[in-house]
């Protein structure tokens, strides 16, 4: 079963590259070959790995760019004999690569622990998730040259590691040695900085993934990489999951924890329990920690709450839309009410929207030891209020009396040359 090393992946794999050898890279959408003239342009920063050697009839180089040639890779001048394929030259250009962002979720390969690449499909994260989390192990593939623009709201950019270039970098020294180096100014352009913890997540609860200042940059990348807004969703009142740029039909079950709550162990119990069951095998699962805002009156934005959060979507259509992936929320819902306490998590919220239904609350469960804490502060103040009635009634203690104001007496205020006062008033103001 390949869910649980899913569940675990904390890799993420940059994707697109600057490779010589790579047919996108350039505006032919193929490899130069000998009777090409190459063309870089002069004001474009690059790093370009070479695989292999070339021969060219001429190149234009950039003013400030490398080339990283692997062993026996290298450039000749053409020498005028036969190439196959290559009968008629033409000027081939280098594509662009400022336009690759960091925040770009479609640039971003998620990997299982053991760095393979995760195919069960099963388990997805919400958007801002895919982008490298503050304690995720950033990887450049071996043998491949790169430029990625990192802007970001936030002036530090944490990683646990980055690997690049075969060589892992996992820690703060080994990560600031290669930024004084000739290639990391090329390869990482931008207003952010990247920077290396050598830690991992401390808190068995899980940790926030930390991208949600900048939330915005990734929900632009997408569309923009996707050419469009969010799809149509076919059911009524969608759910909205933090962390996502777009509504979902389907479930959302929000939990509070305890002390007690490990998040691994808890998807790895949903994996083999239930989201491994035939009946749900069209229904995938992203499952984190999250931070709620809170506000007062709806308005006044207050101090955010750490909450696990679980999105179920399914593959159904029409009028069946999140249907399973109801089912399997109930079911979650139902291994709470029997095993919350034991799994260390205090309570449960459902949400569901499908295709035949407006979004809407249908379940909640708090543990009975909440409960219980409520009865037994509800006999803790009737106990209270019966005793002071009982020695209220021996004497033992005396009750302050509720003195009631007299009305206006009109006619004793019109007979009076002083001001009238009436007694049944204590104010100070109104004595004579």
């Amino acid at each position: 079963l390949l869910l649980p090393a899913a569940a675990t992946a904390v890799y993420k794999q940059w994707i697109p590259n600057t490779n010589f050898e790579t047919a996108s890279n350039w505006d032919e959408g193929r490899v130069p070959c000998a009777r090409d003239v190459v063309h870089f342009e002069k004001n474009k920063v690059v790093s370009v790995f070479v695989r292999s050697p070339h021969a060219l009839t001429d190149m234009y180089l950039p003013l400030n760019g490398e080339f990283v040639l692997a062993s026996g890779a290298g450039f000749a001048a053409f020498d005028g004999s036969w190439d196959p394929g290559c009968d008629s030259g033409a000027t081939v250009r280098f594509a662009d690569a400022e336009q690759h962002t960091w925040f770009n979720p479609m640039l971003w390969q998620a990997l299982s622990p053991s760095r393979e690449l995760d195919l069960s499909g099963r388990i997805f994260s919400v958007d801002e998730e895919r982008v490298p989390c503050r304690y995720d192990d950033v990887i450049f593939q071996p043998e491949t040259s790169f430029r990625v623009n990192v802007d970001s709201s936030r002036q530090v950019i944490h990683l646990r590691s980055i690997s690049l270039m075969g060589q892992e970098l996992s820690s703060p020294e080994a990560w600031a040695g290669y930024l004084r180096g000739p290639s990391a100014p090329l390869q990482f352009h931008g207003n952010g900085t990247l920077q290396v913890t050598g830690t991992g997540c401390p808190d068995k609860s899980g940790c926030a993934c930390g991208n949600a200042p900048d939330g915005h940059r990734i929900c632009t990348a997408l569309f923009r990489a996707s050419g469009r807004q969010c799809p149509a969703v076919t059911c009524r009142n969608p759910l909205q999951p933090l962390g996502h740029c777009c509504q979902v039909c389907g479930a959302i079950i929000n939990l509070d924890f305890t002390p007690d709550f490990d998040l691994q162990k808890y998807q790895d119990r949903l994996v083999q329990a239930l989201l491994s069951q035939p009946k749900y095998a069209g229904v995938r699962m992203a499952i984190s920690k999250v931070h709620k805002a809170q506000t007062f009156l709806g308005v006044i934005p207050q101090s955010s709450t750490p909450l696990i959060q679980i999105v179920l979507i399914d593959d159904e259509a029409g009028a069946q839309t999140g249907t399973t992936a109801e089912q399997l929320a109930a079911d979650i819902m139902d291994d709470i009410a029997h095993h919350g306490e034991a799994l260390g998590i205090s309570s449960g919220k459902m949400e569901v929207a499908t295709g035949s239904t407006f979004s809407r609350q249908v379940g909640s469960h708090a543990l009975s030891r909440i409960t219980a804490g409520t009865v037994l502060g509800l006999l803790f103040s009737l106990l209270l209020l019966g005793g002071i009635l009982f020695l209220h009634r021996k004497g033992k203690l005396r009750l302050p009396a509720l003195r009631h104001p007299r009305p206006w007496d009109r006619a004793e205020d019109l007979a009076s040359p002083a001001p009238a006062v009436d007694k049944g008033f204590d104010n100070p103001m109104f004595d004579v």
